[in-house]
């Protein structure tokens, strides 16, 4: 063995030795490991959840905190702790605070939801409100660190951190001792996918330790293609609890050499599996929590395999009320149970009464028609599969054979959150619109800052917002801006500082919102 492989051994050695020496237990449980049997019987595969949800604050992130806490000294200890996050950490550090008698700051963005607040507030912790984003309240909370003479509590870039998580690991191979193919463990900032891995990788090396990530938050997959640490230009914040720009620095050194594979899974897949641990055990994880599910069935699926013993960490189960409506709709499009599609059909008597005939087989879950002035119309509608045996694919060939014209949008972002929600009509006339995507902070102001900055330049000719119970709410903005002042449209929209995308070539947008005459975007 190569002196190389010799000082990595000997650090997975040393994590063993941390996590076998955790202190955890003064907050935490010895969580259940579960079979699913109904999940095991879909995947052709025995699956085991390792219900960290059913902690007392309904996440993992209490054993990192509470360990990193407990290694202070008692000066320290008499200082107090503070910390930034906007969910489980904050609970965490608030209880581990609660346990110890220790004085504690919660530095939380202004969007963060209400429940949240409340939650710490209940705990004992002192919650500061401060900025919109993580990085604001983080950057504030390390300035009130030095200014009070406080030890910050990292979620995860700290080797206590990575210890105290790591004994999920530790128990899951201590509740079962038979073999075990390969444990999903999801992914943010890297504390606990880096203490998984650390022990699996020192006791049973030859079980596969695969991370798993969403694939619009996706750090540590791109930077172990990168064989280095990478900041992403944007972070999808559906999975909150896992939005993270960079892989932590400690967490990187343990997992560039120790996980075995990465899988990355969209909205709608993470929204099935909350479906698919709802319908197994009746509890409701929040979406990062139901990660390691999601890329357990991708992973099964896309590799072919049967007869594995695979196990996930159901990691948490802090979801807002509100999120609920969205992911009900989301799930159905992950677990490829429907379609959404957009047909084209002859704007003449009886062409409606035609096409509905040959949904006559199908379930519809959703029908969207206007008329519209020209020779066609466009047709949105939802088609749950497997009523009549047909593949998503198999419904498109059927109706391309009957003569019409169809577009899939089952994979459309735009599609699924916003047009759907706005089916009305083209606009004749309307000149130089272009289309944008934006997330805005959910606090007050938000909207007027926004169109404060766009004054009276551009005139908002399209916007739609629907509230989905996370942090940032997804608004749809059209504006008619002149081709020859795209260059300063878009200067101003970067100044705002909120997170856009334009989706001016998005073809449900063509389709039922876009210029009669083709002319969007210039």
């Amino acid at each position: 063995m190569s002196s190389a492989a010799d000082r990595r051994a000997q650090r997975l050695f040393d994590y063993r030795r941390r996590i076998e020496a955790a202190r955890v237990y003064e907050v935490a449980h010895i969580s259940p490991l579960e079979l699913a049997p109904k999940l095991s019987a879909r995947i052709g595969n025995q699956l085991l959840l390792k219900r960290e949800d059913q902690q007392a604050v309904h996440s993992f992130k209490l054993r990192g905190a509470y360990n990193c806490m407990a290694g202070l000294s008692a000066e320290q200890r008499k200082r107090g702790v503070i910390t930034a996050s906007a969910g489980n950490h904050a609970q965490g550090v608030a209880l581990g605070a609660q346990r110890m008698k220790l004085k504690a700051w919660i530095v939380m963005p202004r969007t963060t939801p209400s429940i949240k607040v409340e939650s710490v507030k209940a705990l004992g912790g002192r919650v500061v409100l401060h900025g919109d984003t993580y990085d604001e309240a983080a950057a504030h909370a390390m300035k009130e660190a030095e200014k009070r003479g406080l030890s910050y509590i990292p979620p995860y870039d700290h080797p206590d951190v990575i210890a105290g998580q790591g004994t999920v690991a530790q128990e899951m191979l201590r509740q079962w001792p038979e073999p075990i193919d390969a444990v999903f463990v999801p992914v943010g900032g890297g504390g606990l996918a880096a203490g998984v891995a650390a022990y699996i990788k020192s006791v049973r090396p030859s079980i596969k330790v695969i991370g798993v990530e969403p694939s619009d938050a996706a750090c540590l997959d791109a930077a172990l293609k990168a064989g280095k640490r990478t900041v992403l230009k944007e972070v999808g914040l559906f999975a909150d609890g896992v939005a993270v720009a960079q892989i932590g620095k400690e967490p990187w050194s343990i997992l560039q050499h120790s996980i075995d594979e990465m899988v990355l899974v969209d909205v709608d897949e993470i929204c099935a599996a909350i479906q698919d641990i709802f319908y197994e055990n009746r509890s409701m994880p929040e979406p990062a929590g139901a990660l390691a599910v999601a890329g357990a069935k991708r992973w099964a699926a896309e590799q072919g395999v049967s007869g594995k013993t695979l196990a996930a960490v159901v990691s948490g189960a802090n979801v807002n009320f509100e999120r609920l409506r969205h992911i009900a709709e989301r799930a159905e499009i992950g677990e490829a149970h429907e379609a959404l599609l957009a047909v084209t059909i002859d704007e003449q008597p009886g062409s409606f009464r035609q096409f509905c005939k040959q949904l006559g087989g199908y379930s519809v879950t959703e029908f969207n028609y206007r008329f519209t002035e020209g020779g066609s119309a466009h047709i949105f509608v939802g088609i749950r599969l497997g009523d009549a045996g047909d593949t998503r694919a198999q419904i498109v060939d059927k109706l391309r054979d009957a003569g019409y014209a169809v577009a899939d949008l089952s994979s459309d972002e735009i599609a699924k959150v916003h047009i759907r929600y706005m089916v009305g009509g083209r606009s004749p006339g309307l000149s130089d619109e272009r289309l944008f995507r934006f997330e805005f902070p959910e606090r007050p102001g938000a909207l007027l800052k926004f169109l404060n900055h766009i004054g009276g330049r551009w005139n908002i000719s399209l916007f739609h917002y629907r509230n989905h119970g996370a942090a940032y709410g997804r608004i749809l903005v059209g504006m008619q801006v002149p081709r020859k002042e795209h260059k300063a449209c878009l200067a101003v929209l970067k100044e705002i500082g909120y997170a856009y995308c334009e989706e001016t070539s998005n073809p449900a947008y063509a389709l039922f919102l876009g210029t009669v005459d083709g002319a969007a975007g210039g």
